[in-house]
């Protein structure tokens, strides 16, 4: 059988998106054939014994799932914590085992999908692919329209009493982005809310609700 790089092998077994297991295999989590498995590694699924976290992967693909969750504020977007804290994968079935795709912070809400597919992942999270992510964003005050056009890709979408809320499209994912932005800018965000992912849209999904993709949104997301 041909060899196939060890982060594509596990992301299509559904252990982790390609990211992540880079992570993990940098933090010696991983061995084959009882060696520490180094990024870049290729496998062969019928010869080598892979073992992550003391785990014998078997190389036999799970069912793969998609989900579309309305992640709740105070609600973590990782698989697990080690100080007991909600995660989103409490909010979906644990059977199969999925990971979330991206990051939204703790205080904010909206669109994140979870799948044990990582190849799918890969599309959405890296820059390549080009696909623009979507809040909105709530502040404090009126805003100006010189502070607008630092905003980038964005738009007034209400305005209302003392609150401002803002349409902004990002195409990239630096950690608080948003939130920085409004800091250097000197603007205080009350909410901070994910309605879409390229073609996927939150729609009406209440917080802590989720649904399956559909074939469309799928298909659309490989093109």
């Amino acid at each position: 059988m041909p060899l196939i790089r060890l982060n594509k092998y596990l992301a299509q077994l559904g252990v982790a998106s390609r990211r992540k297991i880079d992570e993990i295999t940098i933090g010696r989590r991983i061995t084959i054939n009882g060696r520490l498995a180094i990024p870049g590694d290729k496998v062969d699924p019928e010869v080598d014994t892979v073992i992550v976290d003391k785990k014998i992967i078997k190389p036999t693909p799970q069912k793969l799932v998609y989900y579309v969750l309305n992640k709740p504020k105070y609600v973590l977007s990782s698989a697990s914590d080690d100080r007991g804290r909600k995660t989103v994968i409490d909010l979906v079935p644990g059977t199969p085992r999925v990971f979330p795709v991206g990051r939204l912070d703790f205080e904010s809400t909206g669109l994140i999908l979870l799948t044990n597919d990582g190849d799918l992942a890969l599309r959405v999270t890296h820059p390549r692919y080009h696909l623009p992510k979507v809040y909105l964003v709530t502040v404090i005050g009126k805003l100006s329209s010189d502070k607008l056009k630092q905003m980038g890709e964005a738009e007034i979408y209400s305005s209302q009493f003392n609150q401002t809320t803002i349409k902004i499209t990002l195409h990239t994912g630096k950690k608080r982005q948003i939130r920085l932005l409004c800091s250097s800018l000197h603007l205080h965000v009350v909410d901070l809310h994910r309605i879409s992912i390229g073609p996927i849209e939150i729609k009406k999904l209440a917080p802590g609700e989720y649904r399956e993709l559909t074939l469309d949104e799928l298909k659309s997301i490989r093109l």
